[in-house]
Parts: structure tokens; sequence; C-alpha cells
């Protein structure tokens, strides 16, 4: 997570303090252990270390790595990783590696340098070679992102799965200019139709502006999984699954109704 021999590496979705806390221990530890592996290398090249140089390396880029945490939490909560995005989730977090290092390595080094002004001494981090310093962190800052932003996902998926959810609760839709009020257990699946979503019912369907992927993260929690790329299907309603010659899946529904299923989605309809 972090870097030594004078350079250095570290990040949290909204409101989600278990993720953030969770980075804690294990940056300390990557702390000891490049701190200490960094004494001894020097140790053993007959290099001039003191004690306390690179604990100040490692807890520097520690502390700014948890600093942005939180905006790596919000970008993951924006763009989260989905089996029908994952092009436009690696280039969105691809992108956001370079100004996450950038801040990082800047302020890392701003912090060791006036520590060393402190104790009267000079602090060298790229020597002479600021671009070639700055791809070698930037590398390394990449797997920090990933791992920052996989604790955060991890943590969201986990909250959405324990979230109690009321048995009489119901979602309010619009339906044209009609409120409706809708309990999730009525809903049999959900599926994109251009701008807009229909919600099936044993009784009728309902027509509403929105995406599906909106829809999607608020009806998870509620037992909701994806079984194609345009549809979303109440696991509580499916009666079987049966394979297609083409590899897909058909669901049937406890209402007797039939819908398709993509093979991409089928290991989750399975194990949902």
């Amino acid at each position: 997570m972090t870097s030594g021999g004078g350079n250095g590496t570290s990040g949290w979705p909204r409101g989600d303090w278990q993720a953030w806390l969770s980075l804690i221990p294990v940056g300390l530890v990557v702390v000891v252990v490049n701190a200490t592996s960094n004494l001894m290398e020097a140790q053993q090249n007959g290099r001039s270390l003191q004690i306390w140089e690179p604990f100040v390396w490692e807890l520097s880029s520690l502390v700014f790595f948890l600093a942005l945490a939180p905006l790596v939490g919000l970008a993951v909560e924006r763009v989260p990783p989905r089996s029908d995005n994952l092009l436009r989730f690696i280039s969105f977090h691809g992108a956001l590696t370079l100004p996450f290092s950038l801040v990082h390595v800047t302020a890392m080094v701003a912090l060791r340098k006036l520590v060393y002004v402190l104790v009267g001494q000079n602090y060298e981090f790229t020597h002479g070679r600021p671009l070639l310093t700055f791809v070698y962190e930037w590398r390394k800052d990449v797997i920090t992102y990933a791992i920052i932003a996989a604790v955060y996902y991890g943590f969201d998926r986990w909250r959405r799965q324990r979230a109690p959810v009321k048995a009489d609760e119901r979602i309010e839709i619009r339906d044209g200019a009609t409120a409706v009020f809708l309990p999730p257990s009525d809903i049999l699946y959900v599926e994109a139709a251009g701008n807009y979503v229909q919600f099936h019912t044993a009784a009728r369907a309902h027509l509403v502006r929105g995406t599906l992927a909106t829809w999607e993260a608020k009806l998870a929690p509620r037992g909701f999984v994806r079984a194609h790329r345009s549809r979303i299907i109440n696991r509580a309603h499916v009666s079987a699954l049966k394979p297609t010659p083409a590899g897909d899946v058909e669901i049937t529904l406890d209402t007797g109704a039939t819908v398709l299923g993509s093979r991409r989605y089928r290991d989750g309809l399975e194990t949902a």
C-alpha cells in the first residue's frame, strides 16, 4: 500500500465508516512491514538510514490514502462494477487513478519534506527523475485504489444484504400522473422499455420513467436479481429454471408465466 526508500502510497463510499475504519488496521500493518523491510534492506546494503525515516515515509502515505478513501467510495457508488457495464467501470476508475495518485504523491511528499525540515534535514523524493518516479508511484497507487474500491463495494453489498426490510413496506412508482404504491412482494419482474421501466405484477403492468439500473439498486435488498441485461426478477416468485438450447435460461414464475434470462446472469439466478 505504501512505498519506502524516499517514495510512498492509500482510500472510502459515502457515510460508510465501517469500510473506512477497516482500512486503518490493514494500513498500519503495511506501514510496519514496509518500514522494517526498508530498515533491514538498508542495513544489508550498508546504507545509512535512521529508524524513524521509513516510518515517516509509510505513515505519510497512509494518512493521505485514508484521506482520499471517501472519494474512492463515492466513485464506486457512482459507477459500481456490474457485468453489463464493465467497460465503463474499468475506463472510469482507471482514469481516476491518475488524479488519485497525483494528489496522494504531492501531499505525501509535502508532509515528508515538512517533517525533515523540522528535524533539520533535507528530503529528496524524485532524485532528478520526476516523471519516472511518478509512473513508479502511480503503478502502486492503481493497486491501492483497487483495494480501497473493493473494500467499499464489499461493505456496501454486505450492508444491503443485511438491511432489514419490512414485509409491508411499499414502494412508490409514478404510472403516468398516478402514484401507485406497490408491495415489493407483488412485483414479479421489472424490465427496461426505452427511457422507461415496466413493473410486472400478477394483476397488470405499470410503465414508469426511469432506468433499470436505478431500480435494481433500490430493489436488490428486497430479493431482486439481474436476470437479463434489460430485466431484473423477484427471486421469491421464481419456481423453476430451465436451460435453453442457446445456453440461456427459461425462468418459470409461480404465476405460470415464463420470461427469458441471459446466460451471463444464470449463475446469479441459481445461487441468489
